[in-house]
């Protein structure tokens, strides 16, 4: 592709590089100038304009957006994904789904390794999004790239990345009291909304003594999918009252506590084929946390390993919550 400027005789067919504004009305960046366009801005004033000029093997920005956005989604349906319309050299990547997106960073980064004026930028790994919400933007930079350089970054792009849908549809809350009192539905409420958004429906609201022998058998009756357990003092060690009581049920934990801040005291294992997570005192709160990333991982059938929590540690710093007694900068050596 060549750019710059030219005269008027030689611009017909030319992709006007900057937007002009004339008597008779606007022309656009990305136009192709007519003959008609160039009697306007001879009659304006104007000898030249600055364009670019398509060479032979040269792809228009929007057919390169397009045909690179169908070697990464070559099938729609099974990666989860839509593709829309091209426009100024982009094409956007849309959810058909609510979920999580799964990607491949090392091919990813490979496209835009080729070129520069080659570029997709995508949301990061595992980031819920809901039905329609934007997943990656594709982006010739240029009005036209080389039709062998857009085929080199295409290589081995296709199924790079997908939404990866909820395969859970129910789950069940086990919330326990530490005294006669019912605790407040906060903690349910904040649960229903995050489940509701990923398509999900809680069971029947249990509420049991603060208790192993009582906690364990709800595990064991629960009729949820998935397990949720919000207890109602902090479980602080791994053998505390929830875990054991997932263990004394016949079930097994993967991990306890997370390098994520809110969400520490959170622990993750299963019974039988049935994930059970046991929630931190902050999922009480609909506020983003450490728990989030996981739940949303599992209920999209992601399988969530010890050294995959360890991972999250970077990143994991998520925002003061106002209502801590004392902040970190403060010196409070709480957990959550």
């Amino acid at each position: 592709m060549r750019f710059g400027p030219v005269s008027l005789e030689q611009a017909e067919g030319t992709i006007l590089a900057h937007s002009l504004q004339l008597p008779t009305g606007k022309i656009a960046k990305g136009t192709l100038l007519s003959a008609q366009h160039l009697t306007n801005l001879a009659a304006s004033g104007f000898g030249e304009v600055t364009v670019a000029r398509l060479e032979r093997g040269d792809l228009h920005e929007d057919v390169a957006a397009q045909a690179l956005a169908r070697a990464i989604v070559p099938d729609e349906t099974a990666q989860g994904l839509r593709i829309s319309g091209a426009g100024a050299g982009r094409v956007n990547l849309y959810a058909k789904s609510c979920g999580i997106v799964a990607l491949d960073r090392p091919r990813l980064e490979a496209v835009n390794a080729v070129d520069p004026m080659i570029s997709i930028a995508t949301v990061p790994e595992y980031h819920r999004v809901d039905a329609e919400g934007m997943v990656a933007t594709i982006k010739i930079i240029a009005y036209g790239v080389p039709e062998a350089q857009l085929s080199h970054a295409a290589t081995d792009a296709g199924g790079a990345l997908r939404v990866l849908p909820p395969v859970y549809r129910t789950a069940t809350l086990i919330e326990t009291r530490v005294s006669e009192e019912i605790p407040s539905d906060k903690g349910r409420r904040s649960m229903a909304g995050r489940l509701e958004r990923m398509g999900m429906e809680l069971t029947d609201r249990m509420v049991i003594p603060h208790r192993e022998g009582e906690l364990a058998e709800a595990i064991a009756r629960a009729p949820g999918e998935v397990i949720l357990i919000l207890t109602g003092s902090a479980t602080s060690d791994p053998i505390d009252v929830a875990p054991q009581a997932l263990r004394d049920a016949g079930g097994q934990v993967t991990r306890f506590g997370m390098p994520v801040d809110p969400g520490n005291l959170l622990f993750i294992g299963k019974l039988g084929e049935k994930p059970v997570i046991g929630l931190p005192g902050c999922a009480r709160s609909p506020a983003l946390n450490g728990a989030d990333w996981v739940l949303e991982r599992v209920i999209c059938g992601s399988e969530v390993t010890s050294a995959d929590i360890a991972a999250m540690g970077v990143g994991g710093l998520l925002k003061e919550i106002p209502t801590r007694p004392l902040q970190r900068r403060s010196g409070w050596n709480g957990t959550g």
